[in-house]
């Protein structure tokens, strides 16, 4: 038994093999596309829902899971007088941080809720290291330091070449307003405190381009610093496979995961977005 056992959300980037080997609970978020109810990775895979996303009349909705299923995975887990913590995605991008303080207070469980700051595998590197930690029998309060410092050692930058979804999803705030009357702007924006932040805007996908190969120039600088690196895209796998190829030419070693990302940042980053996401020894 773990003294300490850890919860995330479908929004994170992580593989199956991970989410067992590390003994990590996963609570689904739910999907609405054109009027049918899904559930994320249960009743629909990453891939299907960005073909039907594509095709759908309306901008996909993404909601954090119910209260329901999170005072449910929590009893399960806390049955054996285990403590547990949950990470989850950022505030910024969702409620599902909010549902598991909700639901944790419920149970009247020992549950600590922690917002990640970020989601995707950027999510998964705090995750990860925090099943680590529990399984070789540290508390929480050992965990909560680590995971700390590896956020705020995490670098997330996301390219956006349509903008017609995180306009409508409402995710870039105030800032939409001033990209709202630019036709194809291409934009990258970085997670930062929980806030998306718009670091580069231009017409064509050289934008993008342009600077995910800063990105990974400075990957490629620090690669003995760097512990993982994650990479993340909707439908078009160009890019990433690129800057993959051109991290691995100089080091080899260096752990990146490539995988399409979850049905939440596909809804809101929309067609031909992706993902660099990398954290600090």
């Amino acid at each position: 038994m773990n003294k300490v056992k850890i919860v995330t959300d479908s929004s994170i980037q992580i593989t199956a093999e991970e989410i067992k080997k590390y003994e990590i609970a996963l609570v689904p978020l739910s999907i609405e596309i054109d009027g049918q109810q899904f559930i994320d990775g249960e009743t629909i895979t990453r891939q299907e829902f960005v073909q039907k996303m594509l095709v759908s009349k309306n901008l996909p909705k993404t909601s954090q899971p119910p209260l329901g299923r999170f005072v449910d995975t929590f009893k399960e887990l806390g049955a054996d007088g285990s403590k547990i913590l949950a990470i989850h995605m950022t505030k910024g991008l969702s409620g599902t941080v909010e549902a598991a303080r909700q639901a944790a207070q419920i149970t009247g469980l020992d549950i600590t809720v922690v917002d990640s700051g970020f989601t995707d595998r950027a999510l998964a590197f705090q995750v990860i290291e925090a099943a680590k930690l529990a399984q070789s029998g540290a508390d929480i309060a050992d965990i909560l330091p680590v995971i700390e410092k590896i956020k705020n050692q995490t670098h997330l930058y996301l390219g956006i070449p349509n903008l017609d979804n995180i306009l409508n999803g409402g995710r870039l705030g105030k800032v939409a307003a001033s990209l709202s009357t630019f036709l194809k702007i291409n934009i990258v924006v970085q997670l930062k405190d929980s806030k998306l932040g718009i670091l580069k805007k231009g017409r064509g996908i050289k934008t993008i381009e342009n600077y995910m190969d800063k990105v990974v120039q400075q990957i490629n600088e620090d690669g003995d610093k760097i512990a993982e690196i994650g990479i993340s895209y909707v439908d078009d796998i160009t890019l990433p496979n690129q800057s993959e190829q051109r991290i691995h030419e100089k080091w080899p070693q260096l752990p990146i995961l490539n995988e399409v990302t979850s049905p939440v940042i596909t809804t809101h980053a929309g067609k031909g977005a992706f993902a660099i996401m990398y954290y600090y020894r």
